[in-house]
């Protein structure tokens, strides 16, 4: 299959932990973007409706059982089971920390849901999760070559 060029792609997750498939999706995706087909930069965005995942606690409630490794594992070749974390917040660790996917959420919603007081406020936000104002996810958006949303 022939892929348009793609430099930046921005993958939307407007969807929370009532919509599990959603946040495995999204990580699958942001894996075969930079691994399979190279694209530079890719991020993971959690949008408004999503902002509740970037909760500290909550991707990792999120597990990876057997048969699921299983399953991802045997589409692609050279990875075995063994190879994936045991729950989405080690996946996001890995995709960040090694393959370079950007991940963020919108500190706007941070306040609105009522997990942080503003929008410098960190406390209960992933470590690894960029919180970023309105002006900046908005330049993610126009700047994206593709948006993909779960």
């Amino acid at each position: 299959m022939k892929i348009k060029k793609i430099e930046k792609l921005l993958i939307s997750v407007n969807s929370g932990m009532d919509r599990p498939y959603s946040q495995y999706a999204s990580y699958a995706v942001a894996f075969t973007a930079k691994k399979i087909h190279s694209i530079p930069d890719v991020m993971v965005y959690y949008g408004p409706q999503g902002v509740e995942v970037a909760k500290k606690g909550n991707l990792a409630k999120l597990a990876f059982p057997e048969e699921v490794k299983k399953l991802i594992a045997g589409q692609f070749e050279g990875l075995k089971p063994e190879d994936l974390p045991d729950n989405l917040e080690l996946m996001a660790r890995f995709v960040k920390d090694t393959l370079g996917v950007k991940i963020s959420s919108c500190a706007t919603f941070h306040v609105v849901s009522g997990f942080a007081t503003s929008v410098e406020d960190t406390a209960n936000i992933e470590d690894f999760i960029l919180p970023v104002k309105i002006p900046d996810a908005v330049e993610a958006a126009l700047s994206a070559d593709k948006i993909l949303v779960f």
